[in-house]
């Protein structure tokens, strides 16, 4: 059969399969190109890795995040044992600083393998530790944490310091043990600043003790006035057995016979009681107390043991200043020599200007002894600190032990009350607060680093704030109401003198 082009019908059905056949090969040509379900299944294949390195970036960034923050603490902790006094707290400070550090970051980070050794043949502490961080994302690749090694070295460093302990020796430290609780603390500071050394080159330490005066050592007589009783008296008795000629002067006596002078000085008048002057612009004057109703001598009985009860002419006179020096064992030594002495009262502000004075540059070569001649260094040395720990158990005043003695009180290194010019103990009290504050203000005035600490219960509320305010900041005073308390006062002000550096 013909096929008419001019009937559709017969045109449409004549086509069909020619077209449905095109059709065919159409759809088959358009699914071979088609990759569509190819790139499903390479992106099913390849989703995995990408999960896994997305998730490696993240978890690294959370690592190291994590690490830094670890190292910080670590860091801490390796100062805060840097100035821990004993060598076997060194663990325990450095974890105790560790743990709280890394508590405060807040991150979720378990502690393995901690570790602190100190060697004292270099001054370091090397601390290190493992942290272990969970992961996040990577455990889709088996990982499910990351383990952090990490190392602090921590140098001991002392800044080139002149240091100065000016310690309370009066005979209410007798009391609560309250001496030997001092001289432990006191201790405990000297050897945080020396660490393990037996001398550092850039330390040097002195020691002040005072009572109702001050001991400057016997064998100074050569800062003492020309005309000074001790001078005079000195060894002028004739030979035993010498017949006097009569023609001769009748020889001196010596004022302190049958004793001696011990060392201890009057308080030069005002205003050189509260300089550092030193003796060549004016010189001091032997102390000794006068026989008398509240001080009946001979026979004598000088010893530390017989305490108000004591007689001679060095009653009320402490152990002797110990200039600076260098070695630790001497300081030490010189620490635990010092003994609760009775009569007179108390004088911190004479304690303390002698702790500027074994300081202070106008002083320089006077020393003698282990004290070098070049020391102490000028105010102005900028490498160097000069620093004074002033300590008391009481206020400042003077004592009347009973019976009453004349003009009012015992002797002092100011004579008796009424000598001092005031009639009342607490006038007299007043007067020596108000020389002492002056002493404080000359002293930072020239850059001197003034730490202060009230001890036990006597100090008053005004004594607390004469002592708080003569330090060089707030900071630098410390009330300590028992002897827990001064051991941590004097553990605190050793570790702010400690310098440290993080080395590695």
């Amino acid at each position: 059969m013909s096929i008419d082009p001019s009937d559709p019908l017969q045109h449409s059905a004549a086509t069909l399969p020619v077209v449905a056949r095109r059709r065919g090969w159409r759809l088959r040509e358009l699914l071979a190109d088609d990759r569509r379900g190819g790139v499903l299944l390479f992106f099913g294949l390849i989703l995995v890795p990408l999960v896994g390195f997305a998730g490696l970036a993240i978890d690294s960034l959370v690592a190291f995040s994590v690490e830094a923050r670890v190292q910080r603490a670590l860091d801490a902790a390796g100062l805060a044992a840097g100035r821990a006094s004993r060598e076997e707290d060194v663990v325990t400070e450095a974890r105790a600083f560790f743990d709280a550090n890394l508590g405060a970051t807040g991150e979720e980070v378990a502690v393995s393998d901690f570790a602190a050794v100190y060697s004292p043949e270099t001054e370091s502490i090397n601390l290190t530790v493992t942290a272990t961080v969970p992961t996040y994302f990577m455990r889709v690749l088996g990982k499910s944490e990351t383990v952090i090694d990490l190392q602090t070295v921590v140098n001991l460093q002392i800044r080139q310091m002149e240091l100065v302990l000016v310690m309370d020796n009066t005979g209410s430290m007798r009391s609560g043990g309250k001496i030997n609780a001092m001289k432990d603390a006191a201790a405990e500071l000297v050897r945080i600043v020396f660490g393990s050394r037996e001398s550092h080159p850039n330390l040097w330490v002195g020691l002040v003790p005072y009572v109702a005066s001050v001991n400057i050592g016997a064998h100074r007589t050569g800062w003492l006035a020309a005309d000074d009783q001790v001078i005079i008296g000195a060894g002028a008795a004739p030979s035993a057995g010498k017949k006097k000629d009569k023609s001769e002067p009748a020889a001196p006596v010596d004022p302190f016979a049958p004793s001696s002078w011990k060392g201890c000085v009057m308080a030069r008048p005002a205003p050189f009681d509260e300089t550092d002057d030193p003796p060549t612009v004016e010189p001091f004057s032997s102390y000794l107390y006068p026989s008398g109703s509240d001080n009946n001598w001979p026979p004598l009985d000088e010893s530390n043991g017989a305490e108000n009860n004591g007689k001679g002419p060095n009653l009320g006179c402490g152990p002797a200043i110990t200039s600076l020096r260098q070695s630790r064992t001497e300081v030490l030594a010189a620490i635990e020599e010092m003994l609760p002495w009775h009569r007179g009262g108390t004088t911190g502000n004479l304690g303390l200007v002698w702790g500027w004075r074994v300081i202070s540059p106008r002083w320089q070569g006077l020393w003698g002894g282990a004290t070098p001649a070049e020391l102490p260094l000028a105010y102005d040395n900028v490498e160097s600190d000069k620093v004074v720990v002033l300590l008391t158990d009481g206020d400042n005043q003077f004592y009347d032990n009973p019976p009453s003695g004349p003009s009012g009180s015992d002797f002092t290194a100011y004579g008796r009350l009424n000598d001092f010019g005031f009639g009342t103990l607490a006038a007299g009290r007043d007067e020596l607060d108000t020389r002492m504050a002056r002493t404080c203000a000359a002293m930072k005035a020239e850059g001197i680093m003034l730490y202060t600490i009230t001890f036990g219960p006597t100090p008053n509320a005004g004594t607390q704030n004469l002592f708080r305010t003569c330090a060089t900041s707030p900071g630098h005073y410390f009330h300590s109401p028992n002897n827990g308390d001064l051991t941590s006062a004097f553990r605190a002000i050793g570790r702010q003198l400690s310098s440290l550096r993080v080395a590695r």
